[in-house]
């Protein structure tokens, strides 16, 4: 029997109910609601996917802000539940969806290390094992006695991608993670994502860097309006996207990457040498 996907999305929809009403505090919020003074405009994030990602594979999702591309993130994470729909996902899933999430800003880096692992379901004693490495992946060194609330946006970044990376996921979901950090880091996080790749791990990656994209992604989807409008590879995906976006940055860089055109082979059309004439 073929081995089932280990992502499935099976015609998922998922709302966000708005209130009208900007409401200052809780208590005018319980007033508000109890008097029935409350309204709400329904946003559809995602409306009728359908997606399956095969084990092994790295899906690449690009799109506008506002597409729903960290919506379908956090469905395919678990963290949000789906209106419509049926989402499943057949193993473990390591979501590295927002910087900084689970983090204590008034903590320091290593028991934010604790913090965060153990929030992902680790042992104390397996975080004890992989410690070490965590903080030599990060880069941080002594850093990691300060509170996180010292931090910059790319040490945090870093700190979270070593925790959440630390240990083997059957999923891997990064949703605009590898847009900071200096170069040294992201070439060990783009070391790390391949040789998960290379051992089987699923990888979801949200980013609005083509090269990324380009670089790890075996399939890209494009995210339009909470919808599907295109699948197919990273180079096709990402022209309709940049052709429909006018964006000549994106259109340059798969210019310049394009494979080279293969050349056909030209028959000889020279004539025949004559043959001897028979006697």
């Amino acid at each position: 029997m073929a081995e089932s996907p280990i992502v499935e999305l099976q015609n998922v929809s998922l709302r966000y109910r708005l209130a009208r009403q900007k409401v200052p505090s809780f208590k005018e919020f319980i007033i508000h609601a109890a008097t029935g003074g409350l309204s709400y405009t329904d946003l559809w994030a995602l409306s009728d996917i359908d997606l399956t990602i095969e084990r092994g594979e790295v899906l690449g999702v690009v799109g506008r802000n506002g597409a729903g591309k960290s919506t379908l993130s956090k469905v395919i994470s678990g963290v949000l539940k789906p209106t419509k729909g049926a989402r499943h996902v057949r193993g473990k899933v390591s979501p590295i969806l927002e910087l900084g999430t689970g983090f204590d800003p008034e903590l320091t880096g290593i028991e934010n290390v604790y913090l965060n692992a153990l929030l992902r379901g680790h042992r104390r004693t397996a975080i004890d094992v992989k410690l070490d490495s965590i903080v030599e992946f990060s880069g941080l060194k002594d850093f990691v006695h300060s509170p996180v609330r010292n931090y910059s946006t790319g040490m945090v970044a870093r700190l979270g991608f070593a925790v959440a990376t630390a240990w083997k996921p059957d999923v891997l979901v990064l949703d605009e993670v590898l847009s900071v950090g200096d170069a040294s880091f992201l070439g060990r996080c783009h070391e790390r994502i391949r040789s998960f790749c290379n051992g089987g791990t699923t990888v979801l990656i949200v980013s609005h860097s083509p090269q990324e994209i380009l670089t790890h992604c075996s399939r890209s989807i494009w995210l339009q309006e909470g919808r599907i409008v295109m699948e197919g590879s990273p180079r096709d995906v990402l022209g309709a996207y940049a052709t429909a976006a006018g964006d000549t940055d994106t259109q340059a860089l798969l210019q310049a990457t394009a494979p080279p055109a293969e050349t056909p082979s030209v028959e000889s059309s020279a004539p025949e040498a004559p043959t001897a004439a028979t006697a």
